[in-house]
């Protein structure tokens, strides 16, 4: 479990979303290699492993669901999240839609650096990650069409470049907790600040350690808690000086098990995102799904709302801040959406390629 999972899990998700766990079909794992992989720096890996989880049957209407920084197809399979949509009668009843939910590029089982070539591995940012998981929907399982693409955080922002990238390939785009303009502001300020405190921690070594980097687990927890969790959230999990330190020392007793290259990598892969140039190119049937407590893609700037105004089929579901929202980790509780994701594949049309 890397550290923000265990950090949610411990501090947040356990004492504030409560889901009742729906019965789906067991998930499958696969493998598939991407041959001669192309980067954006131009720099090409002969065979790209991608790893991938499906629940229910391919004949089913094919939803490629997409993670958050750092995770893996794992962080999609909780019962928040998956326990509110997959079940049988919920929006993505896995009886009737065939659910695909890639590890990112450089994230859970799939090539990333800390399997062996370390700071060798190619750079990647979001538009690789985006491509990779194109080639494997495509190439690997065969889908020519997408019935939904929806993702979390960056999964938010990976489904945002999939609109732009691939306008043709899906019906409905549901981006969440993601903003379509530049990774700029306090976002990658603090990003920017957590990634310089793990390289210029000595034992971070140019990234040949042999140790984990002391200083991380401090850079990972202060970046959460400044940017996830919500002012009323906060307020109500930790009203006191007492249950305020006791949530940061739960924070810093568990265990950093993310490798830290890899996580570099993986925030990093961040820098340049930027699809705000190209709303018009979106074809799908859009919802940006955001929380009005998000303190990474805060509402009132208003760029998300400028944006939708480009689209053609496009609208926000803002959820109200509230002391059961959590910031930018509201999102992860489906049951905050579930009748909007429901209402939206209902009346959202069709397309074929």
């Amino acid at each position: 479990m890397d550290i923000f999972r265990a950090a949610i899990s411990a501090a947040i998700v356990m004492t504030s979303f409560a889901a009742s766990a729906a019965d789906y079909p067991a998930p499958k794992e696969g493998d598939w290699l991407a041959r001669d992989f192309k980067f954006h720096t131009g720099e090409t890996m002969p065979e790209l492993r991608l790893h991938y989880t499906t629940i229910g049957e391919p004949t089913g209407q094919p939803v490629l669901v997409l993670h958050g920084s750092g995770g893996s197809a794992i962080n999609m399979l909780t019962p928040a999240f998956a326990g509110e949509l997959f079940g049988p009668g919920q929006p993505l009843d896995a009886a009737k839609y065939y659910i695909i939910i890639p590890d990112g590029l450089g994230h859970g089982k799939s090539a990333k650096p800390s399997d062996a070539m370390k700071t060798a591995f190619p750079k990647y940012d979001y538009d690789d990650m985006v491509d990779a998981q194109y080639r494997l929907v495509t190439e690997g399982l065969g889908i020519k069409h997408l019935r939904l693409v929806i993702g979390n955080s960056m999964g938010g922002m990976h489904t945002w470049i999939w609109g732009v990238r691939y306008p043709g390939m899906m019906d409905v785009l549901v981006p969440m907790a993601s903003q379509p303009t530049a990774m700029a502001a306090r976002n990658w300020m603090l990003r920017r600040m957590m990634l310089e405190t793990i390289r210029n921690d000595p034992d971070y070594n140019g990234g040949n350690y042999t140790t984990q980097p002391r200083m991380m687990k401090y850079a990972v927890n202060a970046y959460q808690i400044a940017t996830g969790g919500g002012t009323l959230g906060y307020q109500t999990l930790a009203p006191t000086t007492a249950q305020a330190d006791k949530m940061v020392d739960d924070r810093l007793a568990t265990a950093v098990t993310a490798d830290a290259n890899d996580f570099v990598y993986q925030w990093e892969a961040s820098h340049d995102y930027d699809p705000s140039g190209a709303m018009e190119k979106i074809e799908a049937t859009l919802l940006a799904i955001n929380a009005a407590d998000d303190e990474r893609n805060p509402p009132e700037t208003g760029v998300t709302e400028a944006a939708i105004k480009r689209i053609t089929h496009g609208g926000i579901y803002l959820i109200p801040a509230s002391s059961e929202t959590r910031g930018h980790l509201t999102t992860g509780n489906a049951s905050f959406y579930a009748g909007q994701l429901r209402d939206l594949l209902q009346r959202a049309p069709q397309r074929t390629m």
